[in-house]
Order: C-alpha cells, then structure tokens, then sequence
C-alpha cells in the first residue's frame, strides 16, 4: 500500500492534547503538525475527525486517525466503534488505529470491526496493541500494522519503550509499528535497528506539559539524592 511505503522508516509525530491541557483544539494541533512536517515528521497520528481534517489539509502527510472514547467510569478505548473510523476517514485520515487490547473496557467486536473498516473504508488498520496476545490476535482477524501503543513500561521518569515486546511483534508476519515511551532519537534508532516498520513519538515532541513533569522529576530525583549524601 502506498501510504505504508510513504511511513517506511520513518518517524511519525502523534500531535494529541487531552481536553484539561492548555494546547487542547484542533488548531493548535494542526501548527504542532506542521511544525513536525518542517522538521522531517513521515506522518501524523491524532485525534479526532476535527484534529484529523485540519491536519490533513495543512500538511498533506499520512494521516493516523483514532478517536479516544471515555465512558462513565473513566475507561477509555481507542475507535471503538465502526462510525467513529468512517468519521475519521470521511475527515481525511489514511490509517485508522484501533485498540484491540483483550481486555479494553467497551467497544464493537473485533473480528467484526477490523476486517469491516478495511473492507467498507478501503484504508489500513493499525491495531493498538498491550500484549503479544493482542498482536497475535489482531494478525489472525487481518490488520495491516500492529502497533505496541499500549505496550510501555514504567521507569524512574515515566514512560519508556517495551522492546521485549517490539520484539516478539516481530516474529509475526506484520508490520510493526513502534510506538509508546519514546523520549530518546537513540531509543528510536534502537527500534528501527531492530526491524520495526517505523516509529511514532509523541509526548516528548509535542506535550509541554508532560514534558515539563518528566524534568521536574528529575530534579526531584536530584535533589533527593543530595540530600542522602549530606
């Protein structure tokens, strides 16, 4: 598919803003994007059909179209539903990304929503992926790209990439896409050495907010070890 080509090898900025952070709204988002376009960006992931068509429109890139979904409880699923990605595409998106963890909160059946937006949309499917049980389960209903969205660990500042689980997405006979903890152009470099499709990063490009956290606790990691040594 061309719009995989036009990806291959290539870095692919995830331009998102929860609504409770100041750069929240698709304009925003969209001078986020084509800040990331100047600077050599392959593609955009984002979210939203409002995000997905200004995007579209201003920087011409492939478009990764998800639309988060948080219900009552405060559980949140990734185009959960059919509507939702046919919004997404009808917007401009070239990719649409859908959780497909075993355990996501709500959502339209998998072996019915993945081959049903690429049958009925005509445009790839990314499945956002926790687990090699959920690549392996995605690869079997078909999608074009598993991605290890969900796949992070936990370190001293936050997140950080899951390569064991970069690399047993390897082993199926599917694109993977690396994506979730990036905050170093050497863990991305890690990643792409090891056969992964290409890599998108976001918090450490386009959050200021969370990358602003990610210093304080380091200086508060510092401090605490200055203490311990006076």
């Amino acid at each position: 598919m061309d719009v995989l080509r036009a990806i291959h090898q290539g870095l692919i900025v995830s331009c998102q803003a929860l609504e409770d952070e100041p750069l929240h709204g698709p304009m925003i988002m969209a001078a986020m994007a084509r800040a990331v376009h100047l600077g050599g960006a392959v593609g955009i992931r984002t979210n939203g059909k409002y995000e997905v068509e200004v995007i579209k429109k201003i920087t011409g890139l492939p478009v990764i179209g998800i639309q988060k979904v948080t219900n009552e409880a405060g559980e949140m699923a990734i185009t959960p539903a059919f509507a939702l990605a046919r919004d997404l595409v009808e917007a401009g998106a070239d990719i649409i990304a859908v959780d497909v963890r075993q355990n996501r909160p709500f959502g339209e059946p998998l072996e019915e929503l993945l081959p049903r937006i690429r049958r009925e949309l005509g445009v790839p499917v990314m499945a956002d992926c926790a687990s090699i049980e959920d690549a392996r389960a995605a690869a079997a209903i078909g999608v074009d790209i598993i991605a290890s969205t969900f796949g992070f660990k936990e370190g001293p500042l936050g997140s950080e990439p899951g390569f064991d689980l970069l690399e047993a997405m390897l082993q199926l006979d599917v694109p993977v896409v690396a994506e979730g903890g990036f905050w170093y152009p050497e863990q991305v470099v890690q990643a792409l050495e090891m056969g992964v499709w290409s890599v998108v990063v976001g918090s450490a490009i386009t959050r200021p907010l969370e990358i602003t956290k990610r210093f304080v606790k380091a200086c508060c990691h510092a401090a605490a070890g200055q203490k311990k040594i006076g």
